[in-house]
């Protein structure tokens, strides 16, 4: 799977979601406020294409932002905490993003899925997706982190570098 291209194995989760995704967009533009994440949890019955696609409906021309991890991950709990505890930088995100939570467990690891992007370094794992769903880049939150949380003016940096203007 790796080195065929996301949108590929995306486009076969586009047909079975042509219905809801002309609904999600309706709903979409009468939203308020730009919602930040598909799903808030990591799901591990979930079907990550179809999250994709759902995301690319109701997304508004946001990126997409994979945030691979699971409910066994202690630093994707803080990531979490982080993004509820600090207005300006969930701010941030929801302007740049639509989160997609994608679940990597010992017993549901999603290998086809993530086959199709490079090897996550550590969990939370983020790979960035452009609206349509193609790939952009893959990023390590090892990075964004400071001692026991995560630095604010890096989150900060890291959601406006990816802001679609």
């Amino acid at each position: 799977m790796r080195g065929l291209g996301v949108r590929r194995y995306l486009g076969a989760a586009a047909l079975g979601l042509a219905l809801f995704s002309a609904g999600a967009s309706a709903q979409a533009e009468t939203a308020p406020e730009a919602k930040l994440y598909l799903s808030e949890t990591y799901n591990e019955t979930a079907d990550p294409a179809a999250d994709v696609q759902q995301a690319i409906a109701v997304a508004d021309g946001r990126r997409i932002l994979l945030e691979v991890g699971g409910d066994w991950c202690v630093w994707c709990k803080i990531l979490d905490k982080y993004l509820e505890d600090n207005a300006d930088v969930r701010e941030a995100f929801g302007e740049s993003f639509m989160i997609v939570k994608v679940n990597f467990s010992r017993e549901h690891p999603n290998t086809e899925f993530l086959g199709a992007f490079p090897d996550a370094e550590g969990y939370p794992h983020f790979y960035v997706l452009d609206a349509d769903g193609s790939f952009l880049a893959s990023q390590g939150t090892a990075e964004l982190e400071e001692g026991k949380g995560y630095n604010r003016a890096r989150m900060l940096e890291f959601a406006e570098r990816w802001r679609k203007d």
